[in-house]
């Protein structure tokens, strides 16, 4: 869900500021959750301001630490399948994931494993 607009944010702490009301009434008017309002309440008393935080992405994946050696393995072996790239990787550098964790640092660094069919010799 996107972040509540500036406007209505400095609605919502105009209101509860008018006074003569409570977070829950506040809350209820604007048909917002009572812990919204209190969170844009103490946003605006600790910084004075109203903006919408900039997400951040704190995970990383295991992974990345030992991206040179998995896009070793993925260019020797081309034809694996996910679980395999998981075995060989656990083996090599100790680091046990999913097959959908290393699916997604394959799509990461934009690698796909389209399998293709094996010729018939005729």
């Amino acid at each position: 869900m996107p972040p509540y607009s500036l406007d209505l944010r400095k609605k919502i702490v105009a209101a509860y500021e008018e006074g003569n009301t409570s977070i829950r009434k506040v809350a209820k008017q604007f048909q917002v959750a009572t812990r919204t309002v209190q969170q844009l309440l103490n946003q605006y008393r600790a910084t004075g301001e109203l903006s919408p935080k900039v997400p951040s992405n704190k995970m990383q994946s295991p992974l990345e630490a030992h991206q040179d050696t998995i896009l070793k393995i993925v260019a020797e072996h081309s034809d694996w399948f996910l679980w395999q790239y998981c075995e060989e990787v656990a083996d090599k550098t100790g680091v046990s994931v999913t097959t959908g964790s290393m699916c997604r640092f394959l799509q990461r660094h934009k690698i796909t494993l389209k399998k293709r069919p094996i010729e018939a010799n005729e």
